[in-house]
């Protein structure tokens, strides 16, 4: 900056930029810009960075109970050679896990209440790799289904049907056996092994998780499953993959990753987070529309100054650029404490809302009504230089038409009437 303006022009900004009582409306007005830069900065800062976090919480938990990538079959039959598919798609680039499941529309019923629900038939070593749900469960849990003693409800459901833990539930497939009158329904029941919470609503109220050789007698597949599920180190990486994939596997096979599968879902966060960007850059907007005010108004009163500065040799140049650092100043002073703010909230969000909520006796942020613990926040460094520099960018225009109004004043009219 040194270079661009000479000492004498950051005295005269900074000097203007003081406090003075004749000008006190206007220096008010500054402070009033600044606080407005302030506020909007933090605020996007902030909003981004619940949503950002948002968006990480909720795909985590999808993605803990369904793969990166999935393979399933067209056919009814499934997939028969599914070991050997595995582990092909296993020597792949960044692939974690490659896990065969059976899955099924079925009713659960007991004590008179029937709901709709899928079962998922897995094996117990796969459970680790479900993250969300191997962390909701007890080692007791863990060992029962091991040893094909049951099967796993979500918490939602076992509310609804009024079970527990070592009680039974009757599950019943429209997939039967086919008999001389017709194909006759599956129904049976099985023991509930545990029961588990992964935070999320459609999960833990329609998913039931069975053994994989039960699922396979009891939704009728032999010695194949329904579908692949591949987990991968880069989720957000994943198209590249998804072509490997669709390479090895047979025609009749369907491949189609997450962000396909929750299409809908990322669209609509998306547009939220457009929404609310656009919404929020309104505040920075109308502190620009502040920094042009308390400029004209400072250049009005500062009129003798300037024709002053002119007759002692000032060209219209050092006017502009004496007025422009003025007014960019306060678009700097305002996106910095904006942006400490903002950060400062981010990083200490939880404790803020726990002494919100202490001090108000209500609660902001229901764990039963998000179905997350705790208000995440994740700071995208992008995102806050983005915001910085639309800021920063905002202000400098803002201050270009006062700067350049000082710069047109004529030294003989500002002196006429003095």
């Amino acid at each position: 900056m040194q270079h661009f303006f000479s000492s004498v022009e950051r005295m005269l900004a900074f000097r203007y930029m003081r406090s003075r009582r004749a000008e006190g409306f206007v220096s008010v007005i500054a402070w009033f810009s600044v606080a407005g830069i302030t506020l909007g900065v933090a605020t996007l800062i902030v909003v981004m960075s619940v949503m950002n976090g948002f968006r990480a919480e909720l795909v985590g938990r999808i993605l803990g109970l369904n793969g990166h990538v999935a393979v399933y079959s067209n056919k009814p039959v499934g997939i028969a050679d599914f070991d050997e598919l595995a582990l092909k798609i296993t020597d792949m680039p960044n692939v974690i896990a490659v896990t065969p499941q059976i899955e099924g529309q079925i009713m659960a019923t007991q004590n008179r209440v029937s709901i709709g629900a899928v079962v998922r038939g897995v094996r117990w070593s796969d459970l680790a790799v479900r993250k969300p749900l191997w962390n909701s469960l007890t080692e007791n849990d863990i060992n029962q289904f091991r040893n094909k003693d049951g099967v796993l409800i979500g918490h939602e459901m076992a509310l609804k049907l009024g079970v527990s833990a070592g009680n039974s539930i009757t599950l019943t497939t429209a997939r039967g056996k086919t008999t001389a009158f017709g194909t006759v329904p599956m129904r049976r029941k099985f023991k509930i092994a545990g029961i588990f919470n992964v935070g999320m609503y459609e999960y833990d109220s329609s998913f039931v998780f069975m053994p994989l050789d039960l699922a396979a007698s009891f939704l009728g597949y032999e010695k194949s499953v329904s579908g692949l599920e591949i987990y991968v180190s880069a989720p957000e990486e994943i198209a590249s993959l998804r072509h490997q994939v669709r390479g090895v596997v047979d025609s009749d096979l369907r491949v189609f990753d997450w962000m396909e599968r929750n299409r809908n879902f990322l669209n609509a966060l998306q547009v939220e987070r457009n929404v609310m960007f656009l919404i929020l850059t309104l505040i920075i907007l109308v502190a620009a529309f502040n920094i042009i005010s308390s400029m004209i108004m400072l250049v009005r009163s500062k009129n003798s100054d300037i024709a002053v500065l002119r007759t002692m040799g000032a060209s219209s140049g050092n006017i502009l650029r004496v007025f422009f650092m003025t007014g960019a100043s306060i678009g700097i002073v305002g996106t910095f404490c904006g942006t400490l703010v903002g950060m400062l909230f981010c990083w200490n969000i939880d404790t803020i809302k726990n002494c919100i909520e202490f001090l108000s006796g209500a609660e902001l942020f229901a764990a039963e009504i998000y179905f997350l613990s705790n208000l995440p926040a994740k700071i995208d460094s992008k995102e806050v230089l983005y915001v910085v520099l639309m800021a920063l960018g905002l202000s400098f225009l803002a201050s270009m038409y006062p700067a350049w109004r000082a710069s047109r004043i004529a030294p003989a009219e500002a002196l006429r009437y003095e």
